[in-house]
């Protein structure tokens, strides 16, 4: 038995095995409802073998969208809406996830698809962005410093949207603090310039998150929590592997299960060194720590992806452009690994290679 496909259970989440996707923006929805792209995109993961499927990074507000594509939250009909794909991925074999996340100063952005970069301007359909402080990311639009009204209402929404999140099916909730959005922005000494208790020490830069964390664990005390963090910020003076793990130690007190180990994207000149399994070693940090993690980083083989669980850097591998080249990874690493009983769909098994 491949490590690769060994159970793996969280809290009340069973994932079959431990090759998973990574979230994906698709900058396909209106007025934050997924549609019927969002129901075949995720659905055909799960008929390709994965262990469990994670849907994008989803606003808990309005204003929390990336783009005006983004899919939302944030009321009853988002999450009916997101209630059909759920159940499609579930009904397949996998286990559903979705990512919760606020896009902070990155938000209000031009989708990929546009031609254009930058903040959508007001009379476009844009939007004032908030931000722990009234600094731009480079070529977008200055935000708005939060005030204590606004934290305490992305709690409140955080809160919220992982209450719907389960009413919709999903048994994984992963609240986002990575990639230079609103929760990465707090953590990061190069955003956060602030002078109050969400401000200065680590202790500090990190409040927001962990009440995060504590309002969706008491929203869904049976869900697994993910936190997803960036290790790095690979730009001086900023967030770095070693914040990572004591944050993600006292995350782990508040509920939260395992964390999604990525990196970068809170600065425009971050300077990164790409290459296969690049991210595996800040993984690795954080479970030596003893938390469990997943890990991310150009993982584009069933090979790779046991040779990581092998070697002990991570509890799961997660990718993602893979998925998108290739829907059925899964069963394609199985084949790799000589895996002989791969969760090939039987309407599928025709094709499996003897």
């Amino acid at each position: 038995m491949a490590v690769l496909f060994s159970p793996l259970t969280v809290r009340t989440a069973a994932m079959r095995n431990r090759l998973w996707v990574a979230p994906m923006c698709q900058y396909s929805a209106q007025e934050g409802m997924p549609g019927e792209w969002h129901h075949v995109h995720l659905a055909q993961f799960a008929s390709g073998g994965a262990g469990l499927v994670m849907a994008e990074a989803t606003a808990v507000s309005p204003e929390g969208r990336i783009s005006p594509q983004d899919t939302g939250i944030w009321d009853d009909a988002q999450r009916d809406a997101w209630a059909p794909i759920a159940a499609a991925i579930r009904v397949r074999g996998a286990e559903a996830g979705i990512q919760l996340a606020h896009a902070g100063r990155k938000a209000s952005t031009w989708s990929p698809f546009s031609g254009h970069r930058g903040s959508v301007p007001m009379e476009e359909g844009g939007w004032e962005t908030l931000a722990p402080s009234g600094i731009a990311y480079d070529g977008f639009a200055a935000p708005r410093e939060m005030n204590h009204d606004d934290i305490d209402a992305v709690v409140r929404d955080f809160a919220a949207a992982s209450r719907r999140a389960v009413q919709a099916g999903f048994g994984v909730l992963e609240v986002h603090a990575a990639h230079g959005y609103l929760l990465h922005q707090f953590l990061s000494p190069l955003s956060n310039l602030r002078s109050d208790e969400y401000g200065g020490p680590l202790s500090g830069r990190a409040r927001l998150l962990l009440r995060v964390v504590e309002a969706v664990r008491d929203e869904a005390p049976d869900a697994a929590l993910f936190v997803r963090f960036s290790a790095s910020d690979w730009a001086d003076g900023g967030w770095d592997v070693e914040d990572t793990v004591q944050v993600a130690t006292w995350a782990a007190q508040r509920g939260a299960d395992l964390f999604d180990i990525s990196s970068g994207g809170l600065v425009e000149h971050q300077s990164i060194t790409l290459g296969p399994g690049y991210q595996v070693p800040f993984a690795r940090r954080v479970r030596d720590a003893g938390l469990p993690v997943s890990a991310v980083g150009l993982i584009d083989t069933g090979t790779h992806a046991e040779q990581v669980l092998v070697d002990g850097d991570a509890d799961a591998v997660m990718s993602g452009r893979e998925w998108l080249r290739d829907p059925h990874f899964a069963l394609r690493a199985a084949g790799e690994l000589g895996v002989s009983d791969a969760p090939w769909p039987p309407q599928y098994a025709r094709a499996r290679r003897r």
